[in-house]
C-alpha cells in the first residue's frame, strides 16, 4: 500500500474515532461516582479500543516509514494499541509499542496512562499492558516500551 493511501485511511479512521469521542463526550454535570459509571466508562474504552484497532496496520506502517526515513528506524517489532489516560477523567487514544519480543509486543492490549504530581513536577507513567480495559484486572507486560504517541488536534 502506498504511502499517501495509508495517510488517506489513517486520517479517515482517526476522523471517525475524533467524531465518535466527540459525540460522546458531552460535559455532564458533577455526581458521585457509582457502578453505573464504572460500567459505562469500561464500555467506552473497549469501544475506543477497537476503534483504536481498526486502523492501527496503516498508523504502524506510517510511523515505521517516517523513521526509516529519518534514519530512526526502531530494531524490533511495533504495533499501535489504544492508550487509556487516567486521571482527571479517563481519556482513550493511541501509541506504537516497541519490542524486541514478537511475544511480549503481541501480548500488549493497550497502554494505561497514569497522571501524578511529584514537587510540583507533572508525571506521566506509561505502561504497557495485557488488556484493553485496565479498569479491570491486567498485568504489566515487560519488555515493551512506548515508541511513538498518537494524537489528533480537535
Amino acid at each position: 500500500m502506498s504511502m499517501s493511501k495509508n495517510i488517506f485511511f489513517m486520517k479517515r479512521g482517526i476522523s471517525v474515532i475524533c467524531g465518535i469521542f466527540f459525540c460522546l463526550a458531552s460535559p455532564a454535570p458533577a455526581r458521585a461516582l457509582d457502578l453505573g459509571d464504572i460500567l459505562k466508562g469500561g464500555a467506552l474504552i473497549v469501544g475506543g479500543g477497537a476503534l483504536v484497532k481498526a486502523i492501527a496496520g496503516p498508523i504502524n506502517e506510517f510511523i515505521n516509514t517516517v523513521t526509516f526515513n529519518k534514519g530512526a528506524k526502531y530494531q524490533g517489532y511495533t504495533k499501535v494499541v489504544p492508550i487509556v489516560s487516567m486521571g482527571d477523567g479517563t481519556h482513550i487514544g493511541a501509541v506504537q509499542v516497541g519490542g524486541t519480543s514478537k511475544d511480549s509486543v503481541e501480548k500488549t492490549q493497550a497502554v494505561g496512562q497514569l497522571e501524578a504530581s511529584f514537587k510540583g513536577v507533572r508525571v506521566k507513567v506509561l505502561i504497557p499492558i495485557d488488556s484493553l480495559n485496565p479498569l479491570q484486572q491486567f498485568r504489566r507486560v515487560q519488555g515493551v516500551g512506548v515508541t511513538a504517541i498518537i494524537d489528533v488536534k480537535i
